[in-house]
């Protein structure tokens, strides 16, 4: 797996949604369809999308954005003056947390800059990507075998809490069973993900003893988890 291609969040109020990370994350939103709204940070698209069938896009999601060391200051200055905000220190890396209009948990980390991003040095809105997704899972090593047969890799486990770490290299993705996190934070219930792979055919034939639902789509397979979590596979651009 080589890429987030997007993150689908739904929402009752696309207007709100859409003014509310304009205003706050420097992030504008241009409309999809009748039913959605897209922002672009870095290689990822964020979608705010009305919940009108599947696959949806999850509820009460926590996901983080990455920004560069060197401007992790300016978020923090900035968000504090309007939020509640929490902070935790993860090595030498500071992130901060705080919640939007529908629950969602929103973390800005700090991250080294990707030179191979689409996100220029000098981005406007100085946040460079997605580099986390939390899903909640009912059976913890159920999802872990879906999602490493998927092309992810453990790094971390939970001692405190049932979690699980996994990388794709250019994001990470944690699973966790039912509980409430760092700043209060739950994992996505439903959530939709578009995710690059060198051969969307082949990674779902590998899965299909895991999945739920296999079914093609416009220019990929889309897989259904037995979480109710959608993963679009995309080929490498």
């Amino acid at each position: 797996m080589t890429s987030l291609r997007w993150l689908a969040l739904e929402t009752k109020s696309l207007g709100r949604m859409g003014e509310f990370y304009d205003e706050h994350l420097d992030l504008p939103t241009e409309r999809g369809d009748e039913g959605e709204l897209v922002a672009q940070v870095g290689d990822t698209e964020l979608v705010f999308r009305r919940p009108s069938g599947v696959p949806r896009g999850g509820v009460h999601t926590h996901y983080a954005f990455s920004t560069p060391f060197d401007r992790y200051d300016e978020w923090y200055d900035r968000l504090s003056r309007r939020f509640d905000l929490s902070e935790f220190t993860f090595g030498d890396a500071r992130s901060l947390y705080f919640y939007d209009p529908e629950g969602n948990c929103v973390e800005i980390g700090q991250v080294e800059r990707d030179s191979s991003s689409r996100a220029a040095t000098d981005a406007p809105s100085a946040l460079t990507g997605i580099f986390e997704v939390v899903l909640e899972v009912a059976d913890l090593d159920r999802a872990v075998a879906f999602y490493t047969e998927l092309g992810l890799e453990v790094v971390d486990e939970g001692e405190e809490r049932r979690r699980v770490r996994l990388t794709a290299g250019p994001f990470d993705l944690e699973l966790w069973e039912p509980h409430l996190g760092i700043a209060d934070a739950r994992g996505g219930l439903h959530v939709d993900l578009g995710v690059g792979v060198a051969d969307p055919t082949e990674t779902a034939q590998r899965l299909r003893s895991l999945a739920v639902d296999v079914a093609p789509v416009d220019d990929g397979v889309r897989v259904r988890d037995a979480d109710g979590h959608y993963v679009t596979l995309l080929e490498d651009e």
